[in-house]
């Protein structure tokens, strides 16, 4: 059946790393028709392995057993770094009661919702991150202090720095086709060694799917080269902070977008308005998932592009919530919270359940915040959640979270966070780094 010698299949964990076994060729019909075995502990593991408290699963009553893995076809990639024959990967999801603790189902029940209203989507989402010409041993040896970028100064859109790099950014572009990537762009960000890579306008699991996938290989990329790639939201709080905003719209059942209406003003429907008064309502209960390390807070500081409230505006990008486009097809909500850091899938299925809610509830939005949103008194929307601990007590107490993610999720992740901020206090952004520099 297959020419495979050897497949891999892989988990999305609530890092957005990519966890998994190879498997021989030979077992693939197998593993497609009945799955195979996983523990969910891989669920409750920072990106270096530290055991996070998640109850039922690492806790006194936890066995550490295997819950099944349902193994999606329709994924199959191939990993250009791999031989031919060794280079087929499967994307998988946890089932049973597991299933409400993996980001990728938890994504699918949130895009099942959105198909019962009849609703579509299109999403997009960008990536921010930094190229260092630094390895694993001489960080190490550095002590993560003293860090070389791979350019030397900030350079937005600079296209000395971009040809200079060319080599990097054609070999981003080779890795990603047989991924099944859907590189729409790249280009220098504010920084040294800071990149962007977006991801197209593709349905909301995919742009999850491809967002995850292109954030593995880009650090496989650099190890190949003796580079490395950092997402921590602020490595330092010397440089600019690292996000991953999300792009998306709606489509009703006939494939039209659902935001557009051309004789309202600045052509935003009802339905679009009612997106955004979501937005605003209830992602405050929801933050920790788009900010969801220590460091994804050093972000949200003063002089950053870091939205400092849960505003919204026209093409203003001081808000969190930036309108964008002038026409059917391109008008869109870009989310400006997620750090870099964060899952997609969780950060996509907060972002959707907001914005259904707040259509199902028909929730009017602030006016829109004009003028600089960073001026104090200018931003028109809830303020951000003060700190981490701030944000867990606010997941724990959001209904919407509990009704759209499940009260499981919620008191499994928040648990997994409280022991995080546990495990870091007194600590400094260099014990940060050797958590979270690499693999974070």
């Amino acid at each position: 059946m297959t020419k495979d010698r050897f497949f891999t299949v892989a988990i999305v964990d609530t890092n957005g790393l990519l966890r998994g076994q190879k498997f021989r060729g030979a077992d693939l019909p197998g593993v497609l028709a009945h799955g195979i075995g996983m523990s969910p502990v891989q669920l409750a593991l920072d990106p270096t392995d530290d055991i996070m408290a998640m109850p039922g699963v690492t806790d006194d009553s936890a066995d550490f057993h295997d819950s099944e893995l349902t193994v999606d076809a329709a994924s199959l990639r191939h990993i250009s770094f791999e031989r031919d024959e060794d280079s087929a990967l499967y994307l998988a999801e946890f089932t049973g009661e597991a299933a409400g603790l993996c980001p990728r189902n938890l994504l699918r029940r949130v895009l099942a919702r959105a198909a019962a209203m009849g609703l579509s989507t299109k999403a997009g989402i960008e990536l921010e991150f930094t190229l260092f010409d630094e390895t694993p041993r001489s960080l190490k040896a550095k002590g993560y202090e003293d860090l070389i970028t791979a350019t030397a100064h900030p350079s937005h859109d600079l296209i000395i720095y971009q040809a200079a790099q060319s080599d990097f950014y054609a070999g981003v572009a080779d890795f990603c086709e047989p991924l099944r990537i859907s590189l729409q762009k790249m280009h220098e960000e504010i920084g040294g060694g800071f990149m962007e890579a977006c991801i197209g306008a593709v349905p909301a699991l995919d742009a999850a799917d491809e967002a995850v996938l292109l954030r593995n290989f880009l650090r496989v990329f650099a190890m190949r080269q003796d580079q490395t790639v950092c997402f921590m939201p602020r490595w330092t709080e010397d440089a600019d902070s690292q996000s991953s905003h999300i792009h998306i719209s709606l489509l009703d059942e006939a494939g039209q977008s659902l935001f557009w209406d051309a004789d309202a003003p600045d052509h935003l429907s009802p339905a679009f308005r009612y997106f955004l008064g979501g937005l605003q309502e209830y992602l405050p209960g929801l933050m920790l998932l788009f900010a969801p390390t220590v460091n994804s807070w050093r972000r949200f500081a003063e002089g950053t592009f870091a939205p400092p409230a849960f505003s919204w505006g026209i093409e203003n990008r001081t808000t969190a919530f930036r309108v964008v486009g002038t026409r059917p097809s391109t008008l869109r909500v870009e989310n400006r919270l997620p750090c870099a850091d964060a899952n997609p899938h969780l950060a996509m299925a907060a972002t959707l359940a907001a914005g259904l809610a707040g259509i199902a509830g028909k929730v009017e939005p602030t006016a829109p915040t004009t003028g600089n949103g960073y001026v104090p008194g200018v931003a028109k929307g809830h303020a951000l959640p003060d700190g981490m601990a701030a944000a867990i007590d606010a997941l724990e107490q959001s209904a919407l979270a509990a009704d759209w993610l499940g009260e499981g999720f919620v008191r499994a992740y928040c648990a997994t966070r409280r022991d995080q901020v546990a495990k870091f206090a007194g600590k400094t952004l260099i014990d940060e780094r050797r958590r979270f520099f690499e693999l974070g």
